[in-house]
């Protein structure tokens, strides 16, 4: 017993190792695939995409024969019925005609210059009658051959259009990736590109420098120019007379010169 339940545990034991091995390899190919899905070109991508569209072609056009051969088989079919239904109407006038005439009583009766008796009329009238109803049973078969084909024609020709206006709306599809990725070329090409502008920084620089030089020299020359067209409101000055001033100064101070003399003898 110990031995039996030893040999299924390590059955089980072996089954959660095969499992868990079977998730690893499953999740090691998927990031593979992802890995090498995303190292594929848009470019490469995009004419595939384009190669796939037009492996519709050949699809399409199988279906366009099989639409094709069918209105031609549908055309036949409904000429076909159209005619059934054209003689049922002719028979159902005359099996009229035959049961009114021997409704009349009359023993006999006279068609195309030929004279026939009651017995006659009513065997010919049972036997287009029962012909009728054979023919009638028949055009409705073909009539509903012929619904259940129309229906499926329509169908066809739904489904063929709906696959053209698929293809159409892939096509551009297509399209509008292909201009989106050519405006990211058109992005990343334009910021990986560098200008080395350091001579035109520099150059900007000198020419700013140069113009505040200019306009300081043009502010002191029309400061100066300002000076010397003013119009003179005040009288000028009169000459200066020294020697009035001198005799005048010492005059003044004459008297703290002499006390300074005399605290010195």
């Amino acid at each position: 017993m110990l031995k039996k339940t030893a040999i299924v545990g390590a059955a089980v034991t072996l089954l959660a190792v095969l499992l868990a091995g079977r998730s690893h390899v499953r999740t090691a190919w998927t990031e593979v695939k992802d890995t090498v899905k995303n190292n594929v070109s848009l470019e490469f991508e995009l004419k595939r995409a384009r190669g796939m569209i037009e492996d519709l072609r050949p699809e399409i056009e199988k279906n366009l024969r099989r639409i094709a051969q069918e209105e031609v088989e549908v055309a036949r079919l409904e000429k076909h019925v159209a005619t059934s239904e054209e003689k049922l109407a002719q028979d159902r006038a005359d099996i009229l005609r035959l049961k009114d005439d021997l409704d009349s009583g009359s023993e006999v009766f006279v068609y195309a210059g030929r004279s026939f008796t009651a017995k006659q009329v009513t065997a010919d009238l049972t036997s287009r009658f029962n012909q009728f109803k054979t023919q009638e049973a028949t055009t409705q078969a073909k009539q509903q051959i012929l619904l259940a084909r129309q229906q499926g024609l329509k169908a066809a020709r739904e489904k063929l259009e709906s696959m053209l206006d698929a293809k159409r709306q892939l096509e551009v599809d297509v399209e509008n990736l292909e201009a989106r990725l050519t405006m990211v070329e058109v992005a990343q090409t334009s910021s990986a590109f560098k200008f080395d502008d350091s001579q035109l920084s520099r150059t900007q620089e000198l020419i700013s420098d140069i113009g505040t030089r200019i306009e300081v020299a043009e502010r002191l020359v029309n400061v100066d120019a300002g000076q010397i067209d003013r119009i003179p409101l005040d009288e000028p000055a009169a000459d200066r007379d020294v020697s009035e001033e001198i005799a005048e100064y010492f005059s003044t101070s004459l008297p703290e010169v002499e006390a300074f003399v005399n605290s010195s003898k």
